[in-house]
């Protein structure tokens, strides 16, 4: 398992396991390989493993992959806080964004997204945890934003992301992911039409899936210990 073909390998195993555990179908999961603070070779190396979506946090960083790897086939994911001088960018280059959490980046987003594509589908991130250094906004404020990024046409809406508390055990993996699935249901029931969970990462793959994950965003598991050779330059 020390290459990267052979932990792609190995991950998606255990999404089809965990899928499986829980009566669900494996190809309704979409795997998220996390490629930030990784070089462009190894991309290139999971991308020949049969991955085609790639998430990343830094939008230069970000920017200089897609121009050296610009494959059709991939699509690009922005999972990371989201700077107003950025947005342009970000709705360019991406076809997903998982961590809208203001009304004012979705509005950005929304002008700033060329007309010659499709609209973007966005998520907004919802902070379960509580804890001070993430991003994302509470619960009570996410119908609200829900209702502001439906009006945009250049956005599409699609669901929720969160990241659990990193030394989360079993029980409150379960209530986090079990909290971000009945918010979604809630706002579906209030008339939306949603269908994306972004939750789960290399350590919680398996409750994450367990609790309706549709999209799981994988880093270490796949790319192994980041390097931090790459410059975070937003």
């Amino acid at each position: 398992m020390n290459s990267i073909a052979g932990r792609v390998q190995h991950v998606r195993s255990q999404i089809r396991d965990a899928a499986l555990a829980c009566q669900r179908r494996p190809d309704e999961i979409i795997l998220v390989a996390v490629s930030k603070n990784h070089d462009i070779t190894q991309i290139q190396q999971a991308y020949a493993a049969g991955c085609r979506h790639f998430g990343e946090s830094y939008v230069q960083e970000a920017l200089a992959k897609i121009k050296q790897f610009p494959v059709q086939e991939i699509v690009w994911h922005f999972i990371g806080p989201i700077q107003s001088n950025k947005t342009q960018a970000i709705a360019t280059h991406f076809q997903w964004v998982h961590s809208v959490e203001r009304d004012k980046i979705a509005n950005r987003l929304n002008e700033q997204r060329p007309m010659e594509l499709p609209a973007l589908n966005v998520c907004i991130q919802v902070n379960l945890s509580g804890e001070a250094s993430k991003s994302g906004i509470s619960v009570e404020q996410v119908p609200q934003l829900a209702a502001q990024i439906q009006q945009y046409k250049r956005l599409q809406l699609r669901g929720l992301m969160t990241i659990a508390r990193r030394a989360a055990d079993g029980d409150e993996l379960h209530r986090t992911f079990t909290a971000l699935r009945s918010l979604l249901q809630e706002l579906n029931s209030s008339g939306m039409s949603l269908d994306t969970l972004s939750m789960g990462m290399s350590g919680d793959l398996h409750s994450a899936i367990k609790e309706g994950a549709t999209i799981v965003r994988v880093g270490t598991g796949i790319f192994g210990p980041r390097q931090y050779k790459i410059a975070n330059n937003q």
